[in-house]
């Protein structure tokens, strides 16, 4: 029995063998890479313009402060800090009734003067009368004293009248006279107390926007005290800081470009004016540029004015080409049929366009656009 087991498990064995040596090991076979049609464009050194950038602030190119000219108590402030205003609105009124008797005052004295007129106008009349008379008898008189029937002693008596009521009426007219004096005098106190009884209501002295409410009512203004700070609208420029290395490169007069964050759309501003000193701590110089008018425009406001200097050589790229990862940025090029990825350094952006710093070369062959999977080292078939 111990035989036959035997015999059946070598039976088995050997029947196993020779299955496991006629089996053939398989082989696999790797299909080639698909090529990705791709359109390539060489990379050529182009001309940009050459300049540099300053920052600065946006200001207004006028602000004042709104003070008082009368003494007297604060009644009302119309305005706040970021309301506009228009050219002779009133923004603060002050106590007006002393200034008011002063003007009642003057009135009175003007209409006193002119009522003394009618006064002096029969004074005049009255002397003129007299004298008419004087003369009129004095060239009866005289007639007589030619014919011997008068003697001089009379002769000179009449005459006498004649210079008498001549004085008086010269006496009236110089008293009309002073009374006109009085009544210009009576006007200007009236003018100047209108004046100054306006001066009760401080006004805007432009269209602008209120920086500053410095008053409140209950207080006590006087000539000089600051009540709004104001600052015109529609009139703004941006001081810039320029170092003072590029003091050759800054003209008055030159146009530039200027950029404000808060606003999308850049400005074509004028430089007006460039400080004649260097400031020690900063070693730099303030260059102002008038900006157009922008009803977005604030002051306060940080912008950057691009100054021209000329042309340089650039090579630059497609914005579509760059991609980013990270603060990686790189692009594709074609080399010898397969795609592979370059890590670019840029510098500045022009419209679409960007400077391509480091990583490339001109003669490069860009792929772009990009075919969507392409990977670094995938095979590429240049396509026209």
């Amino acid at each position: 029995m111990s035989f036959n087991r035997f015999a059946l498990f070598a039976v088995i064995l050997v029947a196993l063998s020779g299955c496991g040596g006629k089996h053939a090991p398989e082989t696999t076979k790797t299909a080639p890479a698909a090529k990705l049609p791709v359109t390539v464009t060489p990379l050529t050194m182009s001309e940009w313009p050459d300049g540099f950038e300053a920052v600065g602030t946006v200001a207004a190119r006028t602000v004042t402060t709104v003070a008082g000219r009368v003494m007297g108590t604060v009644m009302e402030v119309r305005v706040r800090a970021g309301d506009r205003v228009a050219a002779g609105q009133t923004l603060v009124t002050v106590d007006a009734r002393d200034l008011e008797a002063a003007q009642r005052q003057a009135q009175a004295g003007l209409d006193e003067a002119k009522g003394a007129i009618p006064d002096a106008e029969s004074a005049i009349a009255a002397a003129q009368a007299q004298l008419d008379l004087a003369r009129s008898t004095l060239r009866r008189m005289k007639e007589l004293y030619e014919k011997r029937s008068l003697s001089a002693q009379e002769f000179d008596e009449f005459n006498a009248r004649v210079k008498v009521q001549e004085a008086a009426v010269a006496m009236a007219r110089a008293r009309r006279r002073q009374i006109d004096d009085k009544i210009r005098q009576a006007e200007q106190a009236v003018q100047q107390s209108q004046i100054a009884r306006g001066y009760a209501e401080i006004k805007a002295p432009f269209a602008g926007l209120v920086l500053a409410r410095r008053v409140e009512p209950g207080a006590l203004s006087a000539p000089g005290v600051p009540l709004v700070d104001v600052e015109q609208t529609g009139n703004y420029r941006l001081e810039a800081i320029v170092e003072e290395s590029r003091l050759g490169a800054v003209k008055q007069g030159a146009m530039t470009t200027v950029t404000v964050d808060a606003i999308a759309t850049p400005f074509t501003g004028r430089v007006v004016e460039i400080a004649p000193a260097v400031d020690p701590g900063s070693r730099a110089f303030v260059a102002r540029i008038d900006l157009p008018a922008n009803p977005a425009l604030r002051g306060g406001l940080f912008g950057r004015a691009r100054f021209s200097t000329g042309t340089r050589q650039v090579l630059a790229v497609p914005r579509a080409a760059v991609e980013t990862q990270g603060q990686l940025q790189s692009v594709m090029v074609e080399e010898g049929g397969v795609a592979r990825a370059r890590l670019v350094s840029l510098g500045a952006a022009r419209e679409d366009t960007v400077e391509v710093l480091s990583g490339l070369r001109a003669g490069d062959r860009l792929i772009l656009p990009r075919p969507a999977g392409l990977i670094d080292g995938a095979p590429v078939e240049v396509r026209p």
